[in-house]
C-alpha cells in the first residue's frame, strides 16, 4: 500500500488515502465526523458496528465528551458501549443487528408463500 495524494475535499473527509501497488484500488481512512453520518450506529473512536447498548452509564469505562455528544443526548439519543475501546457514547440512530433484523421480515412479508415469483 502506498500513500496518495489527497485532493482538498478528500482532506477534510479522510485522513489518508492508501492505493494497492498489485489492483490499484483505494482505500480511505474517515476522520471522526464521517462515523456520525449513516443509518446505524458506529463508535467514535474506532469505527467499529460491534456496539450494545446500555441502560444507564457505567462509571468504570469512559464517557464520550463534547459537542456532538451533547446534540446527540439533546436528540433523544441513547447510551451506547464500544466492546473493543470500551468507550460510551450517546447516539439516536439504531444498531447494526437491529436494522439487519428489520429488513428480513419485510422481505418475507411481501411474499407470504414463500414461493419463488416470475
Amino acid at each position: 500500500m502506498r500513500r496518495v495524494h489527497r485532493s482538498l475535499w478528500e482532506r477534510f473527509n479522510y485522513v489518508a488515502v492508501y492505493a494497492c501497488k498489485a489492483c490499484d484500488t483505494e482505500d480511505r481512512l474517515p476522520r471522526a465526523h464521517q462515523l456520525h453520518r449513516g443509518k446505524v450506529a458506529r463508535c467514535p473512536k474506532c469505527g467499529t458496528y460491534r456496539l450494545s447498548r446500555l441502560k444507564e452509564r457505567d462509571h468504570i469505562d469512559a464517557m464520550q465528551t463534547g459537542v456532538l455528544n451533547m446534540m446527540e443526548l439533546l436528540a433523544g439519543g441513547k447510551l451506547f458501549h464500544c466492546r473493543y475501546c470500551r468507550l460510551q457514547f450517546r447516539d439516536r440512530r439504531r444498531l447494526q443487528s437491529e436494522v439487519l433484523a428489520g429488513e428480513a421480515p419485510r422481505t418475507a412479508a411481501a411474499n407470504p408463500t414463500g414461493k419463488m415469483l416470475e
